[in-house]
């Protein structure tokens, strides 16, 4: 038994999922593996133009999917994305990604806008929990094998200064996954909560990134970032297998490892680093 899960299972495949944030980045990897896989996908986010996007590229290779538009801070938009979704399934889905985010950065707190910090935390926090809130109930009482998988960030521990908000947000999300994780403990309803580094995909451009912080962010992409599908594809292979936590990258790993071994050397040297980046 794996004691961070209930086992192996192959829930990834032929999946009914429901992916918030689909029309781009790793919502987007992870609805085009998961048709890959046999599923069947509904691929919801605000912007409806890039879900159907998404939906099209999913039906051009022979899959099953539609695109629901749903604005993740308004809770009567995911209960409807919900109801929708049960409709097109015929029955509850199996899968739910809570992926939907946006980034944000660049100014210590104190001089961030106090509306970043409500925009940052009500998508990529608020988002989440709304997610977990709405569809829970519905996997848990299914009774069969489903899982949830919460799209957080190495951010979520590695607090690096510059950007509060981001880092809360994902602190929030690791947060609610170890719970659901434990609330959920033996249903048959696997958590994972996806702490990545660098990905490829555009959340620097849709975010409120200052110009230095964004000009880092697209050096280190470059250079250490993995490609959303490979990261969609370790993701959905660690909540198969039932494990709580997937960190696709080393780097995100060593993070892990010496922010618990020795957090207040970690936090100082953080700080420092800055300072001199800066």
């Amino acid at each position: 038994m794996d004691i961070f899960g209930v086992g192996s299972s192959r829930r990834s495949r032929s999946a009914d999922a429901v992916i918030t944030g689909a029309g781009s980045g790793i919502g987007a990897a992870f609805a085009v593996e998961l048709a890959r896989r046999g599923g069947r996908i509904v691929c919801s986010d605000i912007d409806e133009p890039a879900a159907h996007k998404t939906a099209q590229q999913i039906a051009a290779g022979g899959g099953k999917a539609v695109a629901l538009a749903c604005d993740v801070t308004r809770v009567e938009e995911v209960y409807r994305l919900a109801e929708e979704a049960q409709s097109w399934f015929c029955g509850p889905p199996t899968l739910v990604i809570n992926n939907a985010g946006v980034g944000a950065g660049g100014a210590f707190i104190g001089d961030t806008e106090l509306a970043d910090w409500n925009w940052v935390l009500n998508i990529n926090l608020w988002g989440p929990i709304h997610g977990c809130h709405v569809f829970t109930p519905i996997l848990r009482e299914a009774g069969r094998p489903a899982g949830i998988i919460n799209v957080a960030s190495a951010a979520a521990f590695g607090a690096i200064p510059g950007m509060a908000a981001y880092n809360v947000s994902k602190a929030g999300v690791l947060s609610l996954s170890e719970t659901l994780a434990a609330e959920l403990a033996g249903t048959g309803v696997n958590v994972t909560v996806l702490c990545p580094t660098f990905v490829k995909t555009n959340i620097v451009d849709a975010g409120r990134i200052s110009t230095h912080a964004t000009h880092l962010a697209d050096q280190l992409m470059r250079w250490t970032g993995f490609s959303a599908q490979r990261v969609a594809q370790m993701c959905l292979d660690t909540n198969d297998r039932g494990r709580l936590y997937c960190m696709p990258q080393p780097d995100a790993r060593i993070v892990w490892g010496i922010k618990r071994l020795t957090p207040t050397v970690f936090t100082r040297a953080a700080g420092l680093t800055t300072r001199i980046t800066n």
